[in-house]
């Protein structure tokens, strides 16, 4: 099953991915302010799938990619694919995992709380 992952950057922005189900990103979303707008952009695309378009481009070096659009505005662009049977194979994961995808939170640092005792490390 296809996952949306949502991640905290280093600018203290929040992105999602979509991931393929063997866990390849497809997507990258642009940046947002909150994790929470994040997750409104997932749901909202989720509930207007069926209108949002699929622009196709094709790099100058002759790899393709696509961008996920509503409204004239871009929501997410995918990873570069190196022939066109994956890039249509990626699209067609994207259009039929889109609505039913999970959202998974990874924006959260688990560890640090975590008893540094208690990690081991490699001496």
């Amino acid at each position: 099953m296809s996952a949306f992952v949502i991640s905290q950057k280093e600018n203290a922005t929040y992105k999602f991915t979509f991931e393929h189900r063997r866990g390849r990103t497809l997507l990258t979303s642009k940046e947002h302010d909150t994790k929470e707008k994040a997750y409104e952009t997932i749901k909202y695309l989720k509930n207007v799938f069926s209108t949002t378009e699929i622009l196709r481009f094709k790099t100058p070096a002759g790899k393709f990619y696509f961008k996920l659009a509503l409204d004239n505005e871009v929501y997410g662009t995918s990873r570069k694919f190196n022939t066109e049977l994956r890039f249509e194979n990626g699209i067609e994961e994207v259009v039929k995992g889109f609505v039913s995808a999970e959202i998974l939170d990874f924006s959260i640092n688990i560890f640090d709380d975590f008893p540094s005792e208690i990690i081991e490390t490699d001496k």
